[in-house]
């Protein structure tokens, strides 16, 4: 979906009765933690729309060397999965522009977020609060991190 498409995408199926949920991430090597995360976010609402980081956006969080697979793969994968109903990308360092284009009955991130629980500061938390979204945090699945596979790749050549 094209970023443009998103607003009237998402008024008509709010119009249509249905609960949106957004999350968002690099998805740079997808792996059973982000299967997890994603269907873990799509049992908070009737409509998954995952939003992804440019390729420069990913190499601004993540390093020079990083993404592995360029936009329209990481795309194309996540479309395939059966809980997403739309994914669009985005260039800036946050999601909270595609939050207020979206306007999502949730915001889904991985438990890492999760400050109750000792995890990172949610950056998109003020723009949540001012519109009266709620974050929700889904469980890590263990083992599973892109940097960890990553190394491991690296160590094995």
């Amino acid at each position: 979906m094209l970023p443009g498409d998103l607003p009237d995408w998402a008024s008509r199926q709010r119009a249509a009765g249905r609960r949106l949920v957004l999350t968002n991430g690099c998805f740079d090597l997808i792996h059973p933690g982000h299967i997890a995360l994603l269907r873990g976010a799509a049992a908070f609402g009737d409509r998954l729309v995952v939003g992804v980081n440019s390729d420069a956006g990913v190499r601004q969080l993540k390093g020079p060397d990083r993404p592995l697979m360029p936009l329209a793969d990481r795309l194309a994968v996540l479309r395939a999965v059966r809980w997403v109903a739309a994914v669009t990308s985005f260039d800036e360092e946050t999601a909270d522009q595609l939050i207020e284009r979206l306007r999502p009955s949730y915001y889904v991130k991985g438990a890492d977020y999760d400050v109750s629980t000792g995890g990172r500061t949610l950056p998109e938390s003020a723009t949540l609060q001012r519109l009266g979204i709620p974050a929700v945090f889904v469980p890590l699945a263990p083992g599973h991190a892109s940097r960890d596979l990553i190394a491991r790749s690296r160590r094995q050549t």
